[in-house]
Order: C-alpha cells, then sequence, then structure tokens
C-alpha cells in the first residue's frame, strides 16, 4: 500500500485510519521497487489508500511506482487495485500511460448497500471507472471485486455482476466480508463454501475470464494465479 496510511474516506468496512494524510514521500515508488527486486517478485498488487486532498488523488504517485519497478525488472506483472479518483479521467489517464498489466477497482458491494458500505464512493461511478478504465487502454486487464455477507441477495449480486461484465471487467474476486472492529459494520451472513463455488460458476458463465471465490477470498488473493497476456512498458 502506497500514498500513506491516513484515507481521507471512511467506508464502513475498512479498518484504515480516516485521518488528514501526511504528504507524499517523493522517494516511495524507488523503495518499493527496490523492496519489490530483494523479494524477487514476479507479480504485485500496488494499492493506495484514498487521497482526496490531492488534485489527482495520488494517481501520478501511482504512475511513478509502476515505471520504478519496470525500470527494475520489465518482465514483472504490475497489479494495480486503485480508488476511483473522484472519477477524473485524467487520473486515470496517468495511470494507465505508465501501462499496468492489470488494473483494479473494487465494486465492493451491490448497488443497494453501497451508500452504507462505502462512504463517499458510488456504484454508477465505480462502474464507469471500470469502463473507463478499459477503453483508455484496452490492452489492460480490468478487474474487480465484492465483498459477501453484509445483506445482499442473490439478485442484487447477480445484478452486480452483469454490471461489471457490462463495464467489459474480465476477472472478479467473490470474498466473505469480515468485520474489522466492532465499530466496522456487523457481518449479516456467513456464505457457505458451496454457495461460493456455485457464485463463481454463475460468474464464469456470465464471461468473466477468471474469478476467485471463496470465504478467505481477498483483491490480491493468490493474483498470480491468473496470468494476463504479458506486456512489455514502452
Amino acid at each position: 500500500m502506497i500514498a500513506g496510511e491516513r484515507c481521507t474516506r471512511a467506508c464502513g468496512f475498512c479498518a484504515v485510519a480516516t485521518a488528514k494524510p501526511f504528504a507524499l514521500e517523493t522517494d516511495e515508488p524507488s523503495r518499493v521497487a527496490e523492496a519489490i527486486r530483494r523479494m524477487k517478485l514476479k507479480h504485485v498488487v500496488i494499492t493506495a489508500v484514498a487521497r482526496d486532498d490531492l488534485s489527482d488523488g495520488g494517481a501520478n504517485h501511482f504512475a511513478q511506482t509502476i515505471r520504478a519497478i519496470r525500470k527494475l525488472d520489465p518482465e514483472i506483472v504490475i497489479e494495480v487495485l486503485t480508488p476511483d479518483f473522484n472519477g477524473k479521467e485524467s487520473s486515470l489517464q496517468v495511470v494507465l500511460e505508465a501501462r499496468p498489466d492489470i488494473f483494479n477497482h473494487n465494486l465492493e458491494t451491490v448497488e443497494r448497500l453501497t451508500p452504507a458500505v462505502r462512504s463517499r464512493a458510488k456504484y454508477r461511478l465505480s462502474l464507469e471507472v471500470l469502463r473507463k478504465a478499459k477503453e483508455l487502454d484496452p490492452g489492460s486487464v480490468t478487474k474487480s471485486g465484492i465483498m459477501l455477507g453484509l445483506g445482499e441477495d442473490e439478485t442484487e449480486l447477480f445484478q452486480a455482476m452483469d454490471d461489471l461484465r457490462e463495464s467489459q471487467v474480465q476477472v472478479l474476486t467473490l470474498g466473505q466480508y469480515l468485520r474489522p472492529t466492532a465499530e466496522h459494520l456487523p457481518v449479516v451472513k456467513y456464505i457457505e463454501p458451496e454457495l461460493f463455488e456455485m457464485y463463481k460458476q454463475v460468474a464464469e458463465q456470465k464471461g468473466f475470464e477468471y474469478v476467485a471465490s471463496g470465504p478467505l477470498v481477498r483483491s490480491s488473493y493468490h493474483a498470480a494465479d491468473y496470468h494476463p497476456a504479458r506486456r512489455r512498458a514502452p
């Protein structure tokens, strides 16, 4: 996770602290790249807190990190998990011009529950971010994730899958929501493993190229199991 440990949003499911963020550390991209080199990673997931205090939402910091990693290892698979950048196309463009292999932005939940679950984020805006990302860089893979057990029903879940496919999302993760603390949203239901397997089959039938679905699945769960078409930096 880059761009600090303080988030400008207060989502009901997330344990990251909400507070005024500190200034970005200008050497963080190179430090992240060096850490990846030392660990000899072949697939990395770069995410960040929401930085609504910055005019670009932290997009340039993402891009600098991607380029620093590519400079040390041109063959590495780079996946980014970004906030919505308040829907700014210019910020999306900055990230995608750095050419991550996988662009991930999580829908998190179904449309009805979004206002209670996701603070400032909006369901339709997230779908537009994913659609626009694919439009701006057709060669990248788009990915999203949904937490289950927050009170959604199957009809709503399947509609969310359809909405993601309409936005040309290719990879989907489905996992169980687990309450970080008593101050966060309660778990409404624990989903049986058999249901997760059924949801995976439904998602595959809807056209997702790859689906990770299970109680312990998270956005970066076994991320390297999916192998995108490899692309070199320009």
